[in-house]
């Protein structure tokens, strides 16, 4: 409307106008003045626009033997990716993408040993930038990394990682465990010393912060401040490698020859409770985590202990002053109050004999008798408690077990007193005989030495007593039954005599419970075989506590404790004069990345003969790898050579065909248990792929039987 040549405004347009601009400045001002707008941090927001942070990764602690050998450690991994996008190529004469799709995945497919159509078909993917290649794409080595770049392929990359490295593959793996990355990247102990001293390892991650430009390039002038990682703590253990070589060897040597379901083998330092060497059978490689059981078998799973438990029966009659070995009982078998009859496991027994023949010939009417007489139940199991049974020895480890020391009747007692009804772990029993190497006094074992942080701090780990639990009297009286026990000729433990060697020790055979809770099971393997040794007789310096689980034989510990015996004794110098029998032990060292020639050249020189695999001229891996071996182990060198031939397996055990097909990486089928007595390929033959190899075991037990 115009009045007198002029504009005429409406009063509800200005009203409108004036009401915006108040909103705008009102918002504008809440902008200003408040920390969070629809739920967004400003100044978060401003900053990330602005600020760039680079993570600093600090790297997990390493663990080392006690002779500072790396048990596992963190390794650059690396991850293969291929560029598919040609707009990453803008001169043609450098390409990089994959130009060639077909080429390429024919190379890889052979270096990654995966199918060449599975392969393709991560290359042809359509509308992705970038591509990986699955599993076998990740967790490279540096030297999987550098041969396949030696192959130069256009648009082949790598990203590099971190990963936790096991150089020793299954050797110490229950009591090392394993560490894996979790879902937000961070590595984390999951099983052993890894997960038992997780926070320890653990380092802390650093960072570094800047201003940056658009472009997230720093902008000059400005600060950076650094806040620097800080590297997990180091832990080393008490386990001496070579005897855990000892141990581990003879493990797999008895496992094969006995088919036994599970072999565990203790050695401790008597003197100090230090855990030299800790080995089972079924073990797993940490690298590939290979696992059928997740519980340690050394201290995780209780199981009924047998006639080991009479050394403690024992030594509570000697300390409750009621022992007289002198005095005598009718052996064979023995008839409770409820009519249970309790025999020996030579059912005609011995006729009349007396306690300390009873305890030799390891008679359970002599245990039965003994209690019966002068022990009651409360006693006995009051000092079972007191060598530490029924409650967790406190190796740090993880889900370590109580075991179960629990019985009332007059059965259960008479039970208990020679080792069925209750439950124990090995790692209890190598705890209770430290009162036998020290005067009476009752040591706590322990497996870390000490726990090194990133400033060089040491936290150390020493001998600790838990006080007396036995006499001298007591004590010097029990050795010299166990001395019997090994020595007499007549006497249970006597497979395990050496001469030249004062060994005392106490075998133990148990039933296994049924998994009904009802009885026992009556298989010829349904059983569980164990001895507890110590040397030398008059001041011990090493335990041994071993176990057979659901073993067919009726000796498959002998062979390989005494195997330890002798080899752990020649090590350190225990019996000076006895030390040639083991001449033949041989330290081999590593020969990765070195030539061929040299590795067999120096094997050859020690009496050995290594079994190669491939044509190269370069070892790219190695089995065993700083280890002690005899002249009778295999030692496997893997070389960088495609052209892989079948070598001739006869005399080969199974945990030596289980490490080569490994590396000749193919599928196979192993029938039977013991020593290889036939082959599908024959010797010589080339490896191809999708190839299969079955191979027949036999015992040489059973050949000798025969």
């Amino acid at each position: 409307m115009k009045k007198d040549g002029k504009v005429k405004v409406s009063n509800l347009i200005l009203i409108v106008a004036l009401f915006l601009f108040i909103v705008i400045i009102v918002r504008v001002s809440y902008i200003a003045l408040s920390d969070t707008v629809d739920n967004i941090n400003i100044q978060e927001l401003a900053s990330k626009r602005t600020t760039k942070t680079t993570i600093l990764k600090a790297n997990r602690g390493t663990i080392f033997d006690n002779s500072n050998n790396i048990l596992a450690q963190d390794v650059s991994s690396y991850t293969l990716i291929a560029y598919l996008d040609p707009k990453r190529t803008t001169n043609e004469k450098e390409p990089k993408h994959v130009v060639d799709k077909e080429n390429t995945a024919l190379v890889l497919a052979k270096l990654l040993d995966m199918d060449y159509e599975v392969v393709l078909g991560y290359l042809k993917k359509e509308n992705v930038y970038q591509t990986e290649f699955g599993v076998k794409g990740r967790g490279l080595t540096e030297l999987e990394k550098d041969t396949i770049k030696a192959a130069n392929l256009p648009g082949i990359d790598f990203i590099e990682t971190t990963k936790r490295y096991y150089p020793y593959g299954e050797f110490l793996s229950y009591l090392i465990g394993y560490a894996k990355e979790d879902d937000d990247g961070n590595m984390k102990g999951e099983m052993g010393i890894e997960k038992a001293y997780n926070e320890e390892l653990t380092g802390v991650n650093g960072k570094t912060v800047y201003q940056k430009d658009l472009r997230g390039y720093k902008i000059a002038g400005t600060k950076e401040v650094t806040e620097p990682e800080r590297d997990g703590s180091d832990i080393y253990l008490t386990i001496d490698s070579n005897v855990q070589f000892f141990v581990e060897e003879a493990i797999n040597k008895a496992t094969d020859e006995y088919q036994l379901d599970e072999l565990d083998i203790i050695v401790a330092n008597a003197k100090t409770g230090e855990i030299l060497g800790y080995g089972s059978n079924p073990s797993f490689d940490p690298n590939i985590r290979d696992i059928k059981n997740y519980l340690d078998p050394n201290s995780s799973v209780a199981f009924e202990p047998g006639s080991t438990m009479k050394v403690y029966t024992y030594m509570a009659a000697l300390e409750a002053g009621v022992y007289k070995g002198s005095d005598g009982f009718q052996s064979g078998s023995y008839t409770t109050k409820d009519k249970t009859v309790i025999r020996d496991w030579k059912r005609a027994g011995w006729g009349w004999i007396t306690f300390d023949q009873g305890f030799k010939y390891s008679s359970n009417t002599g245990v039965v008798n003994l209690m019966a007489r002068y022990l009651d139940a409360n006693t006995l199991k009051e000092y079972f408690k007191k060598l530490g049974f029924g409650t967790k020895v406190g190796l740090g480890l993880p889900n370590e077990a109580n075991g179960k020391i629990a019985f009332q009747y007059e059965t259960e007692v008479f039970n208990a007193a020679f080792g069925q009804g209750i439950m124990t772990t090995p790692i209890q029993h190598i705890k209770a005989l430290t009162a036998l190497a020290n005067d009476g006094e009752l040591l706590e074992p322990y497996i870390v030495k000490k726990v090194v942080d990133s400033d060089g701090k040491v936290t150390e780990n020493k001998r600790t007593s838990l006080g007396k639990v036995a006499s001298s009297k007591t004590v010097e009286y029990i050795k010299n039954l166990m001395l019997h026990t090994v020595s007499d000729s007549d006497a249970t433990g006597y497979p395990y005599y050496i001469e030249g060697f004062d060994i005392i020790g106490k075998t133990g055979t148990a039933q296994i419970a049924s998994t009904n809770g009802k009885g026992y099971l009556t298989g010829d393997a349904d059983i569980n075989r164990s001895v507890s040794i110590l040397f030398p007789k008059d001041d011990p310096e090493i335990i041994i506590y071993a176990v057979a689980k659901r073993s067919p034989s009726a000796d498959p510990l002998t062979n390989s404790v005494r195997d330890i015996i002798q080899n752990v004794a020649k090590y350190y110098n225990i019996y000076s004069s006895n030390t040639s029998s083991n001449d033949k032990i041989i330290k081999i060292e590593s020969y990765l990345n070195r030539s061929l020639e040299t590795a067999k050249a120096d094997l050859n020189k020690v009496g050995i003969t290594p079994v190669i695999i491939g044509d190269g001229n370069i070892v790219t891996n190695q089995y065993p790898i700083n280890s002690k071996v005899t002249k009778e182990s295999k030692v496997f060198l893997v070389t960088n050579g495609s052209n892989i031939l079948m070598p001739d397996l006869k005399g080969y055990s199974k945990n030596d065909l289980e490490v080569l097909f490994k590396y000749l990486k193919i599928p196979y089928v192993i029938k039977g248990n013991g020593y290889l007595i036939s082959q599908s390929i024959e010797p010589g033959q080339a490896i191809t792929e999708n190839m299969e190899i079955e191979v027949t075991l036999a015992s040489k037990l059973k050949k000798e039987e025969e």
